[in-house]
């Protein structure tokens, strides 16, 4: 973070204060465990914790100050009415510092993995500050904001939400010049209560864009291809099935631990390679030529940066033990997540079984069983061979599963993730492939870990 002074924090929260304020600023943090010399400390208030209780100690650490909803013992305060929207703001205040490249990414599914192939591609031209991990709430895309310096070019912003109005917060905080939406799923459905707020939700992200900011969108997406805005708004899409739209992907072919595909665009096709599996992720890979065609790079370099993901973590993760391969997918899962997961496995060149073990997805409300259950019917229809299910909503899988026709002796549901690991090690043999796919509350890294 650059320098400011504190007399430009007070007056971009519009907050009050007693003290002297032509003081060099050198750091924000909502943290006292990240306390330096010199920084603002944003007093937060969650369910299980209250910031303010912490006021004096980051005082005490080296903060110059501290903003908080109420005069706190010990601490000289900003006084605001949210802490939450000075954060916010502070962030909105110091983007403004900078004339870079920003581009916004949100949706359903996708929007991390896609954000680290823009964020490739965008390297190749520009120096690019990008989201770290998913660090996409109102908490981390400020903190992501506080890392950008004079140094940078460009910025690859993700913006994750639960309910309306959150995304555009982070858009008017963020003022991206050109936005993505991969899609539209199911994912917080629980809060939003259908498809179409989810749409509302995520188109959002145009609140704090750039009057004429592009917008790219997934024509596979059937709320997306649909997509009304301003006749002055450019809009771009990919398909990795529609042969219209701007950039799409033909000749699709799975080997081993990586896809290739042609990417046609103006006509002319060009050869590329990711080093991951699943055609949701040939998807993010279009969205990411879209962006650097927006920006002018090159085809050739774009197709080279893709080429450089590598996944990471329990992120869709491939890996090989005793000759079996293991695509960890667990960081989290929503139907579509889950169903491209399963098309994945099926996709995979072996010799031994296909094996899908499912964890709960979350958050998914009156509509989890009814969603299980057609995650379970995609079992079937991509003859995975053995379905193994652990979790409260274990039963609808199989549910799902059974009704299509699966047979009933290997669909199995277990009642911990210790007798799933003990299973497995007595059943898996070398030449099979083993999905692991949950949402992230479900921890089925455990089980992983257990069987290696």
């Amino acid at each position: 973070m650059e320098k400011l002074l504190l007399s430009e924090i007070v007056t971009a929260v519009r907050g009050s204060f007693g003290y002297p304020s032509n003081i060099e600023v050198s750091s924000i943090s909502t943290d006292t465990r990240t306390i330096e010399k010199g920084a603002v400390f944003v007093a937060l208030k969650g369910k299980n914790f209250d910031g303010h209780d912490y006021a004096a100690k980051a005082m005490e650490l080296g903060a110059v100050a501290v903003i908080t909803e109420r005069a706190v013992d010990g601490a000289e305060c900003i006084i605001v009415d949210s802490a939450q929207s000075a954060l916010l703001d502070i962030a909105g205040y110091y983007r403004d510092k900078f004339d870079i490249k920003l581009v916004g990414i949100t949706g359903s599914v996708g929007k991390t993995t896609t954000k680290e192939f823009v964020s490739l591609v965008m390297s190749k031209k520009f120096r690019t500050l990008k989201t770290q991990k998913n660090f996409n709430n109102e908490i981390g895309l400020p903190m992501t904001l506080f890392n950008l310096t004079s140094e940078y070019e460009a910025a690859v912003i993700e913006m994750g939400m639960s309910n309306l109005g959150e995304i555009s917060r982070l858009s008017l905080t963020s003022k991206p010049n050109l936005c993505v939406i991969t899609n539209i799923g199911f994912s917080h459905i629980e809060n939003l209560g259908s498809q179409e707020n989810i749409l509302k939700a995520k188109m959002e992200i145009l609140d704090g864009a750039d009057e004429n900011a592009p917008l790219i969108l997934s024509k596979d997406d059937k709320f997306l291809r649909s997509v009304e805005v301003r006749a002055e708004r450019k809009k771009i899409f990919y398909s990795v099935t529609d042969s219209s739209a701007n950039v799409y992907a033909s000749d699709i072919e799975t080997k081993s631990d990586k896809i290739e595909f042609n990417i046609n665009s103006d006509g002319k096709n060009y050869k590329a390679v990711i080093n991951c599996l699943g055609e949701h992720n040939v998807k993010n890979a279009l969205a990411a030529f879209c962006v650097g065609r927006e920006y002018n790079i090159s085809p050739d370099d774009i197709i080279e940066a893709i080429g450089e993901f590598v996944p990471d973590g329990i992120r869709q993760k491939t890996s090989e033990v005793n000759g079996i391969k293991i695509i960890a997918d667990c960081y989290n899962s929503s139907p579509d997540s889950a169903k491209s997961a399963i098309h994945t496995l099926s996709q995979i060149d072996t010799k031994g079984k296909k094996i899908a073990v499912l964890g709960d997805m979350l958050e998914l409300g009156k509509m989890s069983k009814e969603l299980h259950k057609s995650v379970g019917e995609a079992v079937c229809d991509e003859n995975i061979d053995l379905l193994l299910c652990f979790g409260g909503m274990s039963e609808y899988y199989v549910k799902g599963a059974l009704k299509k026709g699966f047979d009933k002796n290997n669909a199995k549901i277990f009642a911990s993730k210790e007798d799933v690991a003990e299973y497995l090690k007595t059943t898996m043999k070398k030449g099979d492939a083993v999905l692991f796919k949950a949402s992230r509350g479900m921890k089925f890294e455990e089980i992983i870990e257990k069987i290696k």
